[in-house]
């Protein structure tokens, strides 16, 4: 029997990336001509012409996109209530997001990180865009060397499939069918892109960030067969 204590120490997070460039036609002409032989490989969008492309699938790809928002949670005990505490690194500087988050990560030595779809997307995409800032990639993060039973690293999508790989299930609908209050239900990932290059409104996408954290967490607890946690006891951290 699982207890709400068994899934303290485990810090949840999710990222908002967007393409590298505003356009395409603002990429160098070398990473133009590598965009357009990775394009033709990707089935959804192989026969859009290249800057349709870039605009409907860039952020995906860690070489062409980069990211602008990184949200962390963790459960509490306060007050003999189960409670939420989560911060958010964001800027139009991906390089300073990434070292508070680094300089953040490194003092939860001995914790586990938790992320739908993170070993897929999340994880990796922190990794490359470390290196590519010329920033270390803290232990927590860092898989390399490790066996497999050394890697600590949650994912509520692979939990959630059992070893089932036919199919994807995505966070909104896990929420839906755990009855837990979506958390799409501003914008959605597909619309981040518009939001940061054409609305500039870095506070939308933090808030929407943040709710993805919150609600991968009350998935854990739900899959634990735990209650909740309510929506009053979310703590904010700020600077």
């Amino acid at each position: 029997m699982q207890t709400f204590q068994d899934f303290q120490q485990i810090l949840f997070l999710d990222i908002e990336t967007v393409s590298g460039k505003k356009s395409y036609s603002e990429l160098s002409d070398k990473m133009q001509l590598l965009w357009n032989r990775k394009a033709q490989t990707l089935a959804p969008v192989k026969d859009l012409p290249p800057a349709e492309a870039y605009t409907e699938r860039a952020a995906i790809y860690a070489e062409f996109g980069k990211i602008i928002c990184i949200s962390c949670g963790y459960l509490i005990w306060q007050d003999g209530e189960p409670g939420f505490r989560v911060k958010s690194f964001y800027d139009i500087d991906e390089k300073s997001i990434l070292l508070s988050f680094s300089e953040m990560i490194q003092k939860k030595a001995g914790w586990r990180l938790c992320a739908h779809n993170g070993k897929e997307f999340d994880y990796p995409y922190l990794c490359r865009r470390l290196l590519i800032n010329g920033i270390s990639i803290p232990d927590i993060l860092s898989i390399q060397g490790k066996k497999p039973w050394e890697i600590s690293h949650l994912d509520t999508l692979e939990l959630w499939k059992f070893g089932d790989y036919k199919a994807f299930t995505s966070l909104d609908l896990l929420a839906a069918v755990f009855d837990l209050p979506t958390p799409k239900e501003d914008i959605s990932g597909a619309d981040v892109g518009r939001v940061f290059w054409q609305e500039n409104d870095l506070e939308r996408i933090r808030k929407y960030c943040e709710k993805d954290v919150f609600t991968t967490a009350q998935i854990l607890l739900k899959m634990g067969g735990l209650n909740p946690v309510a929506q009053d006891k979310i703590t904010y951290i700020e600077g």
